[in-house]
């Protein structure tokens, strides 16, 4: 199954651009992380994603939930009053959740590992 992940870039883009948004706005609405919005956003990143990552994002951007997911597998994205069909919620979804918040984890610990350092640089200038 090819999945193409510079279609669902290009939609989540115009969409964002539509409402007038930020990244960030965006990663608050769908409870996804900064940094998993900034690599589906901008096509940086191509990896398996848990379908609730892209159903957050749908749903936030007031899609159907499995608007992206059809983007993702070139098909025609469903209406906004369709129903969900039952998503399989297998091993690999709940990996892919873990992964992501490991990623966000990562990237939280790179942040304070970095101003750490500039609190210790200055302390060992002016100390």
């Amino acid at each position: 199954m090819s999945e193409d992940w510079a279609a669902v870039a290009k939609a989540i883009n115009e969409r964002v651009n539509a409402l007038g948004w930020r990244q960030r706005e965006l990663a608050e609405r769908s409870h996804v992380s900064q940094a998993i919005v900034r690599e589906v956003q901008h096509h940086t990143v191509e990896r398996r994603r848990s379908p609730r990552t892209l159903e957050s994002l749908s749903t936030a951007l007031g899609w159907h939930p499995q608007h992206l997911e059809a983007v993702l597998h070139g098909r025609k994205p469903p209406n906004f009053d369709e129903p969900v069909t039952d998503p399989t919620d297998t091993l690999w979804s709940r990996l892919d959740t873990f992964e992501d918040r490991l990623s966000d984890i990562t990237e939280r610990l790179s942040d304070l590992k970095a101003d750490l350092s500039t609190v210790i640089e200055h302390v060992r200038k002016n100390g």
